[in-house]
């Protein structure tokens, strides 16, 4: 087969809709690429922060089978560390004959140091400034800071009088159409380029020209924004209450902040392609759009991402163009970031890799797939505070095991925003059975003996234990 080029764009925190065509988010390169390629609608995230999906990305397992568990820079290495030993799947383009690299945002493990991973040229110190609480002394207008007592002020987004060229985005691209110019010298050989931007992470500090693309005043609350989470886990309430003197105006603002980022983005995405097509690389080059995670952006009176386990947070755009690749297919099966790695060596190389994804070819090659499985798998360890989630998506039903509180269960296709918890209805029960023993079964094919083995007597609270399907078969 002849190797085509990969281009993998990927962005931080970016909700599946913005990508959508309903959306009032102005992102006209990245639905060009939807239109000549294949639109996976229902991608989900296996964690709702950045290094423990951006570390599965990279291996193609589960954060309990890779280790980093939490971000790199917020906890202690005992905490979350990475399993160095773990294949990963750009070594193998690789060493399939690709030359390789890797600019932006990399937030996998904290060596940084990408030749052990299988970048020929990396460069990530530069454009990862975002970790943790930011702080940004320029003069901003609007400027939008959530102030509690005994905290430093969070900025939440801004707007600055600086010009496109500015922005980490910018050069970022820019180092990227360097790197396809250089390569482009040696037609012979294929490249692979990962080109990760911070944005549209928060603080959503966007130049003026682009918050002007959007007025606020033309955002509406999203459909569950008056949410008062009942019947779902406490936290979630608690956490809603860091946002309780945040007025809608403001959430709007912050929203259309958000959307400028996001089409800030886009257009460095428009200028790369722009100059694959006129330098003749643009047919033989699989481009893929993605990001790590979403954000609630006023969904449930929630902002940012993190324990509560809803849609906003979970649910990733996932768009693949090129050789290889369907024109204008949408595709609403479920499917998970956990099926990159195998999908894309086997469409670049021809090879395959070894993970707990799959490959999505089968979707890819015709219109139906019926024998594909329709569920997808996420766990979260709780970041700093130590909560253990696992999540289950499966046809239409979402079940949340909580180990901190009580479960949750909705059905999708009944009630889109999750506004109803079914976990506690009599007549679900069966359903909550099923999905909890089908929770069992993937942890226990992935190794995940934390939970697996936690059957003593103060564990013993989940619909069904590890046990069931033996018991029941």
């Amino acid at each position: 087969m002849t190797q085509p080029n990969l281009l993998f764009l990927i962005t931080d925190q970016q909700r599946a809709d913005t990508t959508e065509p309903a959306t009032a988010c102005q992102m006209p390169n990245v639905e060009a690429l939807a239109a000549r390629g294949a639109r996976f609608n229902r991608c989900y995230t296996v964690n709702p922060i950045c290094s423990p999906t951006r570390a599965s990305l990279l291996t193609g397992v589960l954060p309990h089978t890779h280790g980093m568990v939490d971000c790199t820079h917020a906890v202690p290495e005992y905490r979350a560390s990475f399993n160095a030993d773990l294949p990963v799947w750009p070594a193998a383009l690789q060493q399939a004959g690709y030359h390789t690299g890797y600019f932006g945002k990399w937030h996998v493990e904290r060596s940084n140091r990408l030749e052990n991973f299988g970048f020929d040229e990396y460069d990530v110190d530069k454009y990862h400034q975002v970790l943790g609480l930011v702080e940004r002394d320029e003069q901003m207008s609007p400027r939008g800071v959530v102030a509690q007592p005994g905290y430093r002020d969070f900025l939440l987004y801004g707007v600055v009088d600086a010009p496109v060229e500015s922005t980490a985005e910018y050069q970022l691209y820019s180092r990227g159409i360097e790197f396809v110019e250089q390569a482009a010298k040696n037609p012979e050989q294929p490249w692979a380029l990962f080109l990760s931007t911070e944005a549209p992470h928060d603080p959503y500090v966007v130049p003026r020209d682009y918050f002007e693309r959007y007025n606020p005043a033309d955002i509406p609350p999203p459909p569950n924004f008056n949410d008062d989470l009942a019947n779902r886990p406490a936290i979630y309430r608690r956490i809603q209450q860091v946002w309780q003197t945040v007025e809608w105006d403001d959430f709007a603002r912050a929203t259309a902040c958000y959307y400028a980022f996001c089409s800030l983005v886009d257009d460095q995405i428009g200028r790369i392609v722009d100059f694959l097509r006129e330098s003749g690389q643009l047919d033989n080059t699989l481009i893929v759009f993605t990001s790590d995670h979403g954000d609630y952006m006023g969904g449930h009176r929630l902002m940012l991402k993190g324990i509560p386990a809803f849609e906003e947070a979970y649910r990733v755009p996932l768009i693949l163009a090129g050789p290889g690749i369907p024109a204008g297919r949408e595709l609403d099966q479920i499917v998970s970031l956990l099926d990159l790695p195998a999908t894309l060596t086997q469409l670049t190389t021809g090879g395959n890799f070894a993970g707990q994804g799959r490959s999505l070819g089968p979707l890819l090659a015709g219109p139906t797939a019926s024998d594909w499985p329709n569920e997808a798998f996420a766990e979260c360890h709780g970041q700093r505070f130590y909560y253990t989630q696992r999540v289950l998506w499966r046809d239409n039903f979402k079940y949340v095991f909580n180990g901190f509180d009580f479960d949750e269960l909705y059905n999708l296709a009944a009630d889109p925003h999750e506004l109803t918890n079914l976990a506690a209805e009599p007549a679900y029960q069966p359903v909550l059975a099923q999905m909890a023993a089908r929770m069992w079964q993937i942890i226990r094919d992935t190794g995940d003996d934390n939970l697996l083995k936690a059957q003593y007597g103060m564990f013993r609270f989940a619909p069904v234990g590890p046990e069931w399907r033996k018991q029941n078969d």
